[in-house]
């Protein structure tokens, strides 16, 4: 087995990928070769992005599962635009009050592992649960997933195949075994301490150690979760044995969700929200997700030129940087579930005229106005991209928030579930705030962009708050610096941290030119800068590039 690979330090060359037919850019290779495989026997777009998402569950277990989130947004064939918002819902009998009194109710061992030091919580100075907020791990975590559902609305509404007919390489690949891939191996590590229940180690786990890259492994209870799926359908999830384990699982650890938090959830087909950058129509999710986010830092960036300066000047880098800082925090403050909170218009332009006002050659210190919620910066994501010849384009993206989520597991389900729900707050003032039914701030952003009448882009970059600001830099390559698709994502990237510092990978030109502008600068290393994803359709041409930070493909035919 390999065992000397360092994520870190992958030099190898990649070109854009064309094809005619059908195209799949993914962060794992096995993944964007299923999504293939179904655009070959007759699937569309988004049959293959279904195939491609549930594979990924098998192949990146360490990122996504059925017991997470899915969204889309997506262009049609005959040229509409569109977006899927399908995310769980805090239970019904989870309430502040209910959940401040079962963790006080926890026992301190328990408690600390669902505070975890590695996401700065002190558990050991004897902390309430007002003080420690929403755990990040644990029951309570937990969110309704919305993955299964998610999946069978895209095939039985823009779809050509069956849903057993699109998880059929997933349960291939978990019940056959497949081999793992290095960037997924370094990852999955993270199971070892995660994992303390048996039924979840024996899941994930073997011999109590995580796979080496290059080693084959098989995931045959997660396998026949998914077959059952593919025959009896997503209900099996949500009133079905499945969904009978996973009430078992959460309300035996001491959480809230019941049969009926699961049998009612439904997916949902929304309207994205948009806004145009330097002549490109740009689309991305409404709230709750953070796609806002990116459409105001476009809006304030066009606005102070930011696009106009020499690519490899620290006065590029500023611009978009300040511009990013003030949409952070409007987008922190303000976006939430819109059932529950009215969220203001962040993507017009005349508010991007007021806000972009504030920017200047120095930096803006302590921006006024909300605070990022830290848990949500480095979550983990997978993300895909789809093209086909009839011009359907998909950005589909699937995650259960951190790695393996929760640290439950569902019975001998397989299906790791979601911690979603540490994004809620338990300041009953907060606009995050935890109430029965309420869907949390999501970081989740699958991008739409149409850059000319017959030039249109599938794109994302994953990966907690980097997704919204990898956004802003992989579009502003494209259409300020006119780089080709692998292009705009090889590229040196920064990005605005919660700490209000500012990462920079260690190949960005005139870091030190930052430094002296008055950005505090940290060089991070480069699995933090997201995986991004991008198939464009131009004319009758398809084009794909992967990211270079991550094990993925693009694939066409």
């Amino acid at each position: 087995m390999d065992t000397d690979i360092d994520p870190d330090r992958f030099d190898s060359r990649r070109s854009t990928v064309y094809a005619n037919r059908g195209l799949v850019a993914t962060s794992q290779p096995l993944a964007a070769e299923a999504g293939v495989s179904i655009l070959r026997d007759g699937g569309n777009a988004f049959d293959a992005a279904v195939a491609t998402a549930a594979a990924l569950n098998v192949v990146e277990p360490t990122s996504t599962g059925l017991g997470g989130d899915v969204f889309a947004l997506y262009r049609t064939a005959d040229g509409e635009v569109g977006a899927l918002r399908s995310c769980g819902h805090a239970p019904a009998d989870a309430t502040i009050e209910t959940v401040t009194a079962a963790l006080e109710e926890t026992d301190e061992e328990t408690l600390e592992g669902y505070y975890p030091e590695s996401r700065g919580y002190a558990v050991d100075g004897g902390a309430s649960a007002d003080e420690l907020g929403m755990p990040f791990l644990g029951p309570h975590a937990v969110t309704v997933p919305g993955t299964a559902r998610g999946w069978e609305a895209t095939v039985q509404q823009l779809g050509r195949l069956s849903l057993g007919d699109v998880l059929e390489p997933a349960v291939h690949y978990a019940i056959g075994g497949y081999p793992v891939s290095p960037v997924i191996a370094h990852h999955w590590r993270g199971a070892e301490t995660l994992f303390t229940a048996d039924h979840a180690r024996e899941a994930y786990l073997f011999d109590g150690e995580s796979p080496a890259p290059g080693e084959t492994v098989t995931l045959p209870r997660l396998g026949e979760s998914m077959r059952k799926i593919a025959e009896h359908g997503a209900d099996e999830v949500y009133e079905g044995s499945i969904a009978d384990e996973i009430v078992d699982e959460i309300q035996s650890a001491g959480g809230f969700m019941s049969h009926d938090d699961l049998a009612g959830f439904e997916p949902e087909f929304v309207d994205p929200v948009s806004t145009t950058y330097n002549g490109a129509e740009v689309y991305e999710l409404p709230p709750n997700n953070q796609g806002l986010i990116a459409l105001e830092a476009l809006n304030i960036a066009e606005e102070i030129g930011a696009g106009e300066h020499p690519y490899d000047s620290a006065e590029r880098v500023h611009a978009f940087a300040e511009a990013v800082k003030l949409a952070f925090v409007d987008g922190h403050r303000y976006i939430t579930d819109p059932a529950y909170e009215h969220v203001p218009p962040l993507a017009s332009t005349a508010y991007a005229r007021e806000r972009a006002r504030a920017i200047d050659e120095t930096p803006i210190r302590n921006p006024a106005v909300g605070v990022p919620n830290a848990i949500a910066e480095d979550a983990d994501t997978v993300f895909l991209t789809v093209g086909d010849e009839e011009g359907n384009l998909v950005s589909y993206i699937n995650s259960r928030f951190a790695g393996f989520g929760s640290g439950l597991v569902a019975g001998n389900t397989g299906i790791a579930l979601q911690n979603r729900g540490a994004s809620f707050s338990l300041d009953s003032d907060h606009p995050n705030s935890l109430e029965p039914g309420k869907r949390p701030f999501h970081t989740l952003v699958p991008a739409i962009a149409k850059l000319e009448e017959d030039d249109w882009l599938a794109f994302g970059v994953m990966g907690g708050y980097m997704q919204p600001q990898g956004h802003v830099q992989v579009l502003s390559n494209l259409v300020d610096y006119g780089m080709n698709p692998q292009a705009a994502l090889d590229m040196p990237r920064w990005r605005y941290r919660e700490d209000g510092t500012l990462g920079v990978e260690e190949r960005l030109p005139n870091a030190a030119q930052l430094a002296r502008m008055g950005h505090e600068v940290s060089v991070l290393p480069p699995v933090m800068f997201g995986g991004a994803q991008l198939v464009r359709h131009r004319g009758e041409t398809l084009s794909g590039a992967t990211e270079p930070r991550k094990d993925g493909a693009a694939i066409g035919y």
